[in-house]
């Protein structure tokens, strides 16, 4: 079994979501030990943002008409696709910036969601092609969202990556969450403690389950 474990904090050693997922996957290989794990870490390793020669791969790679800078975007693509189709398991860390993701995390999901790869159009509409993986987001917020509906009109943060991610095929998808933890050290202490549970839960289910089987 392939883990791959991705981190996008910028905030290096006082991360909390870089914690969680070193914590999710520390108890994943517990409860799994067949697994072997590849790290990613998108605050180092950033792919630059879609443009004119990053949106290369969109060509066939062997297009005459392809830039040398295309080209070079291409293989970037083509490796990090390559990397997120060969894992069976993903661990994701995604903390809460202004409301969302971390750009460093939205650039990553436009290198991977490639038309032919990871997604199709029928002529019954699209169609996610990178089925049967569990993902298993580490979703960290200063503030709290999602006890008022105010709070989650605010989050686009979960409710995009569940839309992402199901986009692309991946129905198990399952939330460690650590909220307030900017709220002083009670409430901190609260969210890890929280999160310690969801951890525990998420990572002793077997990998590739649906939400139904989750549930039952």
């Amino acid at each position: 079994m392939k883990l791959l474990h991705i981190d996008s904090s910028i905030m290096g050693g006082n991360s909390v979501s870089r914690q969680l997922t070193h914590n999710i996957v520390a108890q994943w290989r517990a409860s799994h030990p067949v697994s072997v794990v590849d790290y990613l870490d998108l605050a180092q390793d950033t792919p630059s943002h879609l443009s004119a020669e990053s949106m290369g791969f969109r060509l066939p790679p062997q297009t005459e008409t392809l830039t040398d800078g295309q080209r070079r975007e291409n293989a970037v693509s083509e490796a990090l696709v390559s990397q997120f189709l060969a894992a069976d398991v993903i661990v994701l860390g995604a903390p809460l910036y202004n409301f969302s993701i971390p750009s460093q995390l939205k650039a990553w999901i436009d290198r991977i969601a490639q038309a032919g790869r990871t997604f199709t159009y029928t002529d019954k509409g699209p169609k996610g092609l990178a089925g049967g993986k569990t993902v298993i987001v580490a979703i960290t917020r200063g503030g709290v969202y999602s006890t008022s509906e105010a709070g989650r009109a605010m989050e686009h943060q979960e409710s995009y990556l569940q839309t992402v991610l199901g986009f692309l095929g991946v129905t198990d998808v399952r939330f460690v969450r650590a909220e307030g933890v900017a709220m002083g050290d009670a409430t901190k202490a609260e969210a890890l403690a929280s999160a310690a549970v969801e951890t525990r839960a998420a990572t002793q289910v077997a990998a590739n389950q649906d939400q139904s089987s989750l549930a039952a």
